[in-house]
């Protein structure tokens, strides 16, 4: 897995300030930014923070690069709706050998692994085979209209592997690019770091966590599962180990 703090709202942390101080403020946005320094920034938002206002922190947004995840990763990603993402097309790449993601249960057992490893073999196999059978039909027909050769190729193949793709699994590796706002990390960081969410959207958004709380430490300064800032909202199905997630958080 690789994970990539693209791009960031620069002066985030004035910013997030300067738009609460706004809401309480007689004068214009410019006038608060003049008067505003560093150590006031600092002060403000650690009062923000403990109050849990969190509206001004949407200004602030935050743009990821991720390789090396599997299409079940994205599929739960994808589900936090506020957020906008650009992810690799399996319908326009024609994926020649493609790469998949092993459990770590699985990397671990060596009969479940060779399995495993023989399943995804199989599947390029099926997936090199039906391409070829649904480009050489679908070019039969094409070339039986007015288009050119040139095009007729092209699109045969483009719709070859719009269908064939159906072949491939959930392991199958993916890149996609991400946008979100504090807010909604913040969200996602609640849900997807705590011990009991899928292993692979955890290692992603801890990964996540440490560069953002690298970029802007006091707007993520209580970041992470919920059990961080207060008790363990999943009742009995609670990993019990609240104390060793929050020093594991608090030292991230």
């Amino acid at each position: 897995m690789k994970v990539e703090l693209l791009r960031y709202t620069p002066d985030g942390e004035k910013l997030v300030a300067s738009a609460a101080k706004l809401c309480y403020s007689p004068v214009g946005i410019s006038d608060i930014e003049e008067n505003l320094d560093d150590e006031e920034v600092s002060k403000f938002l650690n009062v923000l923070v403990s109050l849990g206002h969190e509206s001004p922190i949407e200004h602030v947004t935050f743009t990821f690069a991720v390789e090396g995840v599997s299409r079940t990763l994205t599929h739960q990603l994808v589900r936090h709706r506020l957020a906008s993402y650009s992810q690799q097309s399996q319908r326009y790449v024609k994926l020649e050998q493609f790469e998949y993601v092993i459990p770590p249960s699985i990397e671990k057992d060596e009969r479940a692994k060779r399995l495993f490893i023989e399943a995804m073999e199989k599947d390029q196999e099926y997936y090199n085979e039906i391409t070829q059978i649904l480009y050489e039909s679908n070019l039969r027909e094409l070339l039986k209209s007015e288009k050119s050769e040139k095009e007729a190729r092209l699109k045969a193949e483009k719709i070859a592997i719009e269908d064939a793709r159906y072949v491939f699994p959930n392991a199958c590796e993916t890149k996609i690019v991400f946008t979100m706002n504090t807010r909604s990390l913040l969200n996602f960081f609640r849900l997807r770091c705590c011990n009991r969410a899928q292993w692979e959207i955890r290692s992603l958004a801890t990964e996540m966590l440490k560069l953002v709380k690298g970029v802007y430490p006091t707007l993520f300064k209580k970041a992470g599962p919920a059990c961080v800032s207060g008790p363990c909202p999943e009742g009995k199905m609670t990993c019990g180990k609240i104390e060793e997630v929050r020093e594991k958080f608090k030292n991230l």
